[in-house]
């Protein structure tokens, strides 16, 4: 059976399926600042003809967004419509599809037009959610640790020696794993990759 790659292509309705909150905008025609927050779809729709040239951006309120288009100073419908599509095709617009898609663009170099949803679903990924960075890191440290290094882990865990101690910083921070911290509404993450 032959494998068949899922690449999105660009959108051809501009229907949206996901919700992608809140944007502000500019509207250079009246060299101002529009003055109503609009959503995803009024964006997305927005006639520049009509109403004017303008520029979008997320206002914020929806942490997954501005995560996705944090370096960019302006958002386009056609990226909207492309992050639409690709969360669709992920399964919805939960947290951890924003960050797949966040580390597809900013640690593997990804394209949002190219990337596809079976690409993103192929990185070898680990997300943890918490309320502080270091309770994440320890957690995240001792499953990974048992994870790729079982027998190890085993060892370890039966060891009745005190001074044998297991360092989850010095282990996140190897060569071996590529770590993000990410502050995302009110949850700390951390995402890792072996590297």
């Amino acid at each position: 059976m032959e494998n068949e790659k899922c690449v999105l292509l660009a959108p051809t309705t501009n229907d949206l399926t996901c919700d992608l909150g809140t944007f502000e905008g500019f509207n250079f025609r009246n060299q101002s600042a529009i003055e109503k927050i609009l959503r995803a779809h009024e964006v997305v729709n927005w006639d520049h003809d009509g109403e004017g040239e303008a520029e979008f951006w997320p206002s914020g309120d929806n942490a997954g967004v501005s995560l996705i288009f944090a370096h960019q100073t302006a958002v386009s419908a056609s990226q909207i419509l492309l992050l639409d599509r690709l969360l669709e095709a992920l399964g919805g617009d939960d947290s951890v599809n924003f960050l797949k898609i966040h580390y597809a663009q900013n640690s593997c170099g990804s394209d949002l037009e190219k990337i596809s949803a079976g690409e993103i679903e192929d990185f070898n990924l680990h997300i943890f959610f918490g309320r502080s960075f270091m309770d994440v890191r320890s957690q995240a440290a001792y499953e990974l640790f048992e994870l790729y290094y079982p027998e190890a882990y085993a060892i370890w865990e039966k060891t009745h020696c005190d001074g044998l101690i297991f360092d989850t910083d010095r282990f996140l921070d190897s060569p071996s794993f590529h770590v993000e911290e990410i502050r995302l509404d009110d949850e700390v993450v951390l995402l890792v990759a072996p590297q």
